[in-house]
């Protein structure tokens, strides 16, 4: 992932419950949201529900740039909970990161 020309970085992560662990990884989700938000150098942090696909969750997060998101990453929170998750989603938690790229008409 690279930051974006003015900086910041935009990640979308999808994530999907393995059967019967959907509310559960709800909850998990909902309990990181939070702490998340409160991280240095984040903007935004959204999760959501696909709507129609119940157990299919979408985190939106930007960051002011790739250093604040590399703490965010790096913190020991955050690798406490990756085994964690891992036990509630399908696949790994790479193959659901998405890095955007912002793009606006020439002027």
């Amino acid at each position: 992932m690279t930051a974006t020309p003015n900086g910041y970085v935009t990640v979308l992560w999808e994530a999907k419950a393995k059967p019967g662990k959907e509310a559960e990884l709800k909850a998990f989700i909902t309990a990181a949201v939070t702490p998340s938000r409160n991280d240095a150098g984040n903007i935004d942090y959204e999760a959501h529900e696909v709507d129609g696909r119940p157990g299919t969750f979408v985190i939106y997060e930007r960051w002011e740039n790739r250093e604040y998101l590399d703490a965010h990453l790096g913190a020991p929170r955050m690798r406490e909970l990756v085994p964690q998750m891992l036990e509630l989603i399908e696949g790994s938690i790479e193959d659901g990161i998405r890095l955007l790229q912002p793009f606006r008409p020439a002027q």
